[in-house]
C-alpha cells in the first residue's frame, strides 16, 4: 500500500523556526486538516533536519527540467543523486546539470511535481486534502514566520 504526504517547508532550505513557531504552525496545520480532530488515521511529523534533506514527491514526480537550457533531465540522475545524499545530506545545493553541464543549484531546477530541500518539515500522512491553498499558505507562514512552499509525495 502507497502512502501520500503532504509537506510543508519553509521556502530558504537553510532556514529554521524556533520551537513555538513550530508549535504554532502546527497547530493551525491540525485545525486545516480534515480528519486530524475526527479521529482519523492523520499523523502529522516535525522534523529539524542537522543537514539540509530533499523532501521529493516520490511517485509524483513527472519531469525535472533545467532552468538554464529547458531540457529535461532523466530521472536516473535525480534519483542516483537522491541516493548519494539520503544519509548525509546536502551540504550545497550546487549542481552541474548533466544536460547542458552549466552550474546552477537544486532548488532553481523545474520540478513537475513540486519538490524542495528543507532543514524543516511538517510532514501529513494520508490527509483528505490534496493541497493547502493560497490563503492557508499565508496563514501557515505567518504563523511560523517565513515563507512556506507544500511538496506532496506518493510513496
Amino acid at each position: 500500500m502507497s502512502d501520500d504526504v503532504l509537506s510543508i517547508i519553509p521556502s530558504d532550505p537553510w532556514w529554521q523556526p524556533d520551537r513555538e513557531a513550530a508549535d504554532h504552525a502546527v497547530a493551525l496545520v491540525e485545525e486545516l486538516t480534515p480528519g486530524v480532530s475526527d479521529g482519523v488515521d492523520v499523523e502529522i511529523d516535525v522534523t529539524w533536519h542537522d543537514v539540509v534533506t530533499a523532501v521529493d514527491c516520490g511517485g509524483n514526480l513527472e519531469r525535472i527540467g533545467c532552468p538554464l537550457c529547458r531540457a529535461t533531465i532523466g530521472a536516473e540522475w535525480w534519483a542516483d543523486l537522491l541516493e548519494a545524499h539520503c544519509d548525509d545530506g546536502f551540504a550545497t545545493l550546487a549542481v552541474e546539470v548533466p544536460c547542458c553541464g552549466g552550474s546552477t543549484t537544486l532548488d532553481a531546477l523545474e520540478y513537475d511535481w513540486p519538490c524542495g530541500f528543507a532543514r524543516f518539515e511538517i510532514a501529513l500522512w494520508n490527509p483528505d486534502r490534496l493541497w493547502f491553498g493560497d490563503d492557508e499558505l499565508t496563514a501557515l507562514a505567518d504563523r511560523l514566520g517565513h515563507p512556506v512552499k507544500q511538496v506532496r509525495a506518493r510513496i
